[in-house]
C-alpha cells in the first residue's frame, strides 16, 4: 500500500468518525465539558486509533491489533461506568457506537472503503433516528410484531420447504409459486395497512383512501360508507375517497397481472387504465369541490392483513381457484373462465387475477385472461356500488355507483376498440 492510499484510508477514517461523533455531540450537546466521557473529538480519535492500529499490525503483528482493540474496549468501558454510576443513566449505546467506530476505522485500512463509509452513514443514521425509533416501537402492537414474524417465517422457513412443481393432474398448482404469491399480496396489503397506522385520520380522506386501498378497497368501501350515513354532508368527499380506494385497486391489478406475465401489460393497461382515469378524474374532481377545509376525516378501522389463518385462507383460495380455472378451461374452454372471473370477483380480485396471469403463460391465450381479470375487477367494483347503497349511504351510493358505471364503460369500450 502506497503512502497515497494509506493517506486517503486515514483520511476516510477521520471522516467516519467525525460523522459518529458529531451525531453524538449533538446529542449530548447541552451537556457542560467534562460531563461527558465522548463527542465529537473523541469519537474521532476513535476512528483514527483504529486505522493507526491496523496500520502498526501490518509491520508488528496482527494480535497488535487485536490487542489495541481490547485495550481500548476495556478503557472506554471503564470511563463509561464511572459516567454510568454518576448520572444513573445506562444507556450502552455510547459504548458499542464507539467500539464500532473503532473497528470501523480498522477497516478503513483493512477492507474496502465503499463498504467502510456505507457501513459509517448506516451507524450514525441509526444513532440519529433514536427518537422517531423509539416512538415507532412504542406505537407497535404485539399483533403486528407477529405478523413481521409470521412473514419472515412464511418466506424464509416455509417457501423452501414446498415443493416447486406442479402437484395435481391438472399441473395448476404449484405449491411454492402459489405460496410465494401469498407471500406478496398479504405483503402489499400490510404496506397499506402499516401506512393507514401511521397516518390515521390526522393525514386526511385522500391519503387514508390510498393507503387503505392498497390494504384493502373493500374495507375502506365500507368504512367511508358508513361514515357517509353518518355524516350526510360529507358525502361527496367521503365518496371521493371510495373512488380512489377503487383506482388504487385497478392499478394494484394491473401492476400484479403484468409482473406475473408481461404480456398482459398492453392488453390490461388500455382498459384499465380507461377505467381507473375515469375514478380518479372523478375522485379528484369531488375533492377539488368539497375536500378544503373538511374536518370529516374518517378513522379507517382495518384488520391486520398479515394474520396466520388469514394468509392460509388466501393461499387455499389461490390453490382452489387455480384449479378450477384450468379444470373450466379444459372442460368449457373461455365462456367457462369468464364465468368463472364473475363470480370471484363477487369476494376478490387478487385471487382471480394470480390465477388468469399465471394460466396465461400455459395454455390460456393472453386476451382471454385479460377478459377475465376485466370482468373480475367490473363485478368487484359494482359489488362495491352496492355496498354503499346497502350501508345507507344515500348520496354517496349514487355518486360511487355512477362513477362506477361510467368507469366499467370506459373500460369495456375500450377494451373492444383494442381487440
Amino acid at each position: 500500500m502506497n503512502d497515497t492510499s494509506l493517506l486517503l484510508r486515514l483520511g476516510v477514517a477521520l471522516a467516519i468518525g467525525l460523522l459518529v461523533g458529531l451525531e453524538r455531540g449533538w446529542q449530548r450537546r447541552e451537556e457542560a465539558e467534562g460531563e461527558r466521557t465522548a463527542g465529537l473529538r473523541t469519537y474521532t480519535l476513535v476512528a483514527l486509533l483504529g486505522a493507526l492500529s491496523a496500520i502498526l499490525a501490518g509491520y508488528t503483528s496482527p494480535m497488535f491489533l487485536g490487542l489495541s482493540f481490547l485495550g481500548f474496549a476495556l478503557a472506554f468501558g471503564a470511563f463509561a461506568w464511572l459516567e454510568a454510576k454518576t448520572e444513573q443513566n445506562f444507556s450502552v449505546t455510547g459504548v458499542v457506537a464507539a467500539l464500532i467506530t473503532f473497528s470501523l476505522g480498522a477497516y478503513t485500512v483493512l477492507g474496502d472503503l465503499q463498504v467502510a463509509i456505507a457501513a459509517g452513514v448506516i451507524v450514525t443514521l441509526i444513532l440519529a433516528l433514536k427518537q422517531p425509533l423509539h416512538t415507532w416501537l412504542r406505537r407497535l402492537t404485539w399483533l403486528e410484531i407477529r405478523s413481521v414474524l409470521i412473514l419472515l417465517a412464511m418466506t424464509f422457513l416455509a417457501l423452501p420447504l414446498l415443493p416447486d412443481r406442479a402437484v395435481d393432474p391438472w399441473n395448476a398448482v404449484n405449491p411454492s409459486e402459489i405460496w410465494l404469491l401469498a407471500i406478496i399480496i398479504a405483503a402489499i396489503s400490510f404496506a397499506g395497512y402499516v401506512a393507514v397506522r401511521i397516518m390515521g385520520s390526522q393525514a386526511g380522506v385522500a391519503l387514508a383512501a390510498l393507503a387503505g386501498g392498497l390494504a384493502s378497497s373493500t374495507a375502506t368501501t365500507v368504512t367511508l360508507a358508513r361514515m357517509a350515513r353518518e355524516h350526510p354532508a360529507a358525502s361527496p368527499l367521503l365518496s371521493a375517497g371510495i373512488l380512489l380506494s377503487g383506482f388504487v385497486m385497478v392499478a394494484r391489478v394491473l401492476i400484479v397481472a403484468s409482473a406475473l406475465n408481461d404480456a398482459l401489460l398492453l392488453p390490461l393497461a388500455w382498459p384499465l387504465g380507461a377505467a381507473g382515469l375515469v375514478l380518479i378524474i372523478v375522485s379528484g374532481l369531488l375533492f377539488l369541490t368539497y375536500g378544503k377545509g373538511s374536518k370529516e376525516c374518517p378513522q379507517l378501522s382495518i384488520r391486520n392483513p398479515f394474520d396466520l389463518g388469514m394468509a392460509l385462507q388466501f393461499a387455499a383460495l389461490i390453490a382452489i381457484i387455480s384449479l378450477l380455472a384450468k379444470v373450466v378451461s379444459n372442460l368449457m374452454g373461455d365462456a367457462g373462465l369468464t364465468v368463472l372471473a364473475a363470480l370471484s370477483g363477487i369476494a376478490d380480485v387478487d385471487a382471480i387475477t394470480l390465477s388468469l396471469a399465471r394460466l396465461s403463460r400455459d395454455g390460456v391465450t393472453v386476451t382471454t385472461a385479460a377478459l377475465g381479470i376485466g370482468i373480475a375487477v367490473a363485478v368487484n367494483t359494482l359489488v362495491k356500488a352496492g355496498m354503499t347503497f346497502s350501508l345507507g349511504a344515500g348520496k354517496a351510493g349514487w355518486i360511487v355507483s355512477g362513477a362506477s358505471l361510467a368507469a366499467i364503460a370506459a373500460g369495456s369500450v375500450t377494451f373492444a376498440l383494442a381487440a
